[in-house]
């Protein structure tokens, strides 16, 4: 497939290599190169099968809505927009095009996803959840996508105000850690991740997912099918 990649960072880097790897050609655009989205033209979306966004916050949404306008299936592994999910989500169904986005591609998260969701009946017998993340020292938002996703997770079984710890130091890649704590016992989970491979390859697989399907979707719903 001919992929677009927008944002050309640490992660980003590694997801346009694991796609060169798997035979996708790759056309890698600078965020530099695309303020305001205005790098994203149709002599360069034309040829295009998917567009991948590893970019930051404060550009994410302009991209979404230029690849949007352009019908180009989308993969979104920024976090820190999802406030717009909705408008994001009604734009795609007008569009009738593919959108794909996720807080975290690695597989491993999305197990310890699964594991925190079964945990959270914990709430309902006086367990008293905390939530700490680690992430390197360049990483734009906090808390993380990630910490957020758990945090809805537990959220759903509880009123409690679930509260986020958050740590921007050296080059951690990604650290989430969730402590039950009771009077009688406390429940750690943790997931630490090794490097950003994790990640990147799981943006490849999504990205061969979503090509040539329509409608709006979440990693965390359909990574079993890839």
């Amino acid at each position: 497939m001919k992929m677009l990649l927008l944002g050309a960072g640490k992660t980003g880097s590694l997801v346009a290599e694991v796609a060169r790897e798997r035979g996708h050609v790759v056309t890698v655009l600078r965020s530099a190169d695309n303020a305001n989205g205005s790098g994203l033209t149709p002599e360069l979306l034309t040829p295009i099968d998917v567009v991948i966004d590893f970019t930051t916050p404060d550009c994410v949404l302009a991209n979404i809505r230029a690849c949007v306008a352009a019908k180009k299936n989308m993969v979104v592994g920024t976090t820190g927009w999802y406030a717009d999910i909705a408008k994001t989500r009604a734009e795609v169904e007008k569009q009738d095009c593919g959108f794909l986005y996720g807080s975290n591609f690695s597989i491993g998260v999305n197990l310890f996803f699964d594991l925190v969701q079964t945990s959270a009946p914990a709430l309902q017998h006086n367990y008293l959840p905390h939530i700490y993340e680690r992430h390197h020292a360049q990483k734009k938002d906090a808390p993380s996508g990630t910490a957020v996703t758990i945090q809805n997770l537990l959220q759903k079984n509880s009123d409690l105000e679930i509260e986020v710890t958050s740590f921007r130091e050296g080059e951690v890649v990604g650290m989430h850690e969730v402590v039950l704590d009771s009077t009688h016992d406390t429940i750690y989970l943790c997931h630490d991740a090794k490097s950003r491979r994790g990640f990147a390859e799981g943006a490849v697989r999504a990205s061969e997912w979503v090509t040539g399907k329509k409608g709006f979707f979440d990693f965390r719903d359909v990574w079993r099918e890839m």
